[in-house]
């Protein structure tokens, strides 16, 4: 089992010249050949490694030593739906990339403007939905690493880039990231700006990233987010508000017995505990939620499904037609349950005087194979109310596969949330699980 660099170490050789941006190449390339074969976390490039010595030189003459940003020869893994210059967009579909393309990822270009480089694109799903692409997961390769962010958390996990870039709809950045042992941020609504992105459902979509550690988390933030207040710090431990109830059982025995375990080692640690009965209409929001993401997604594909809808996978395709045939009564109903579920999830927060809640990441470890990512139940109602949620890496199993806490905070809370989890990843054990 190795431990990477986190980007906070990576960013403190470069600054002190204790590593330069070319023998870093040569180090990550030698690691990348060796892993990258197995785990299949990026698309395939014709000159990677010559194009990065482009870029790393371009970044050398551009940046002084003395007017070096903040992520200055970091390299980035960049899912495949978001756009980037020089690249094409594929989305894990045979759609023909010339046909997907768009202008640059605002998010892109700010870790550009930042001084990091992109290492390349990551696999996703076929259009960042269910349809699994190749990437294996690090720590078990029999193993799915969730998705649709799929090769982004898997590259983070197995030390190939300690920052990439994903998106979440339904449970695309938080459950990946459980399952391959990561920190995975999904901001409150809006807050990362999404523009370049291939759009699955504009009203739930989310940028989102993955790091191994959760100061790591905090200095991409402030690249990524708009208006980040940088330095912030909580004065108080927050109380914890642990969930109960219909949404908790949908979690496996495996995953509710972790996550009791993750409740007891957070009291042992000093934190008050509050147990929270979330949800009891639980089926009603999942069934809102997925007609949402089906009828915007079908609107997303307009001009594409016309001209390449046989080269679509069957369930993405089955998606498409299911959210043509919703009314637009029932899509206006689902887009309004948005805002009343998190004005539910704010008065329990002020109700129960908690300031952060803690449930599964994941109803259990990653499955065994490659047919399915998993499900992403445990993260759908979050982000249905476009709240800030982040990905703890807490335990593993006695097979050694890693087991998430998803930690989430009121809407527009990131800074407080990301703060208060630096405290709560280190009673859970501080950093990503080695793969």
């Amino acid at each position: 089992m190795t431990d990477y660099e986190t980007l906070a170490d990576l960013r403190r050789r470069l600054e002190t010249g204790e590593e330069t941006t070319a023998g870093y190449l040569g180090t990550l390339r030698e690691r990348f050949e060796a892993t990258e074969p197995e785990i299949e976390a990026f698309l395939d490039e014709a000159d990677r490694w010559g194009r990065l010595e482009t870029v790393a030189a371009e970044r050398e003459a551009r940046f002084r030593e003395d007017r070096r940003p903040a992520l200055f020869g970091v390299p980035v893994g960049v899912k495949d739906i978001f756009h980037v210059d020089g690249f094409e967009t594929e989305a894990g579909s045979d759609v023909p990339p010339e046909a997907l393309s768009g202008l640059e990822s605002a998010a892109v270009t700010a870790l550009n403007e930042a001084g990091a480089f992109v290492l390349g694109k990551t696999v996703t799903t076929e259009f960042a939905y269910f349809e699994p692409g190749p990437t294996r997961n690090p720590h078990d390769t029999d193993h799915t690493p969730g998705g649709s962010s799929s090769g982004s958390a898997a590259a983070v996990a197995a030390g190939l880039c300690p920052l990439a870039l994903g998106s979440q709809t339904i449970g695309s950045v938080n459950r990946p990231a459980a399952f391959c042992g990561v920190v995975g941020v999904k901001p409150s609504y809006g807050r990362i700006p999404i523009g370049g992105v291939m759009p699955v459902a504009p009203s739930v979509d989310h940028v989102g990233y993955f790091t191994r550690d959760v100061h790591d988390a905090e200095l991409a933030a402030g690249v990524l987010y708009d208006e980040w207040r940088a330095g912030f710090d909580p004065e108080t431990r927050p109380t914890i508000g642990a969930v109960t109830g219909p949404y908790l059982e949908q979690a496996s025995e495996t995953g509710r017995d972790h996550f009791e375990d993750h409740v007891r080692r957070l009291r042992e640690a000093g934190f008050d505990v509050e147990r929270l009965d979330l949800f009891p209409n639980i089926e009603t929001i999942n069934r809102r939620h997925n007609r949402l993401v089906a009828a915007e997604t079908a609107l997303s594909h307009d001009e594409w499904f016309p001209a390449y809808g046989d080269r679509y996978a069957e369930q993405t395709r089955e998606l498409i037609v299911d959210g043509r045939d919703l009314d637009v009564g029932s899509l206006a109903d689902a887009r309004a349950g948005r805002s009343s579920l998190r004005e539910a999830v704010h008065e329990a927060i002020e109700g129960a005087a908690v300031d952060v809640i803690v449930s599964p990441s994941a109803p259990g470890p990653a499955p065994e194979g490659l047919e399915s990512t998993g499900d992403p139940v445990m993260n759908l109602p979050w982000t249905h109310a476009g709240l800030p949620t982040v990905t703890l890496p807490a335990s593993r199993t006695d097979d050694g596969l890693p087991i998430g806490l998803q930690c989430t905070a009121r809407f527009g809370a990131d800074e407080w949330l990301l703060g208060w989890c630096e405290s709560l990843s280190a009673a859970l054990g501080g950093s990503a699980t080695a793969a």
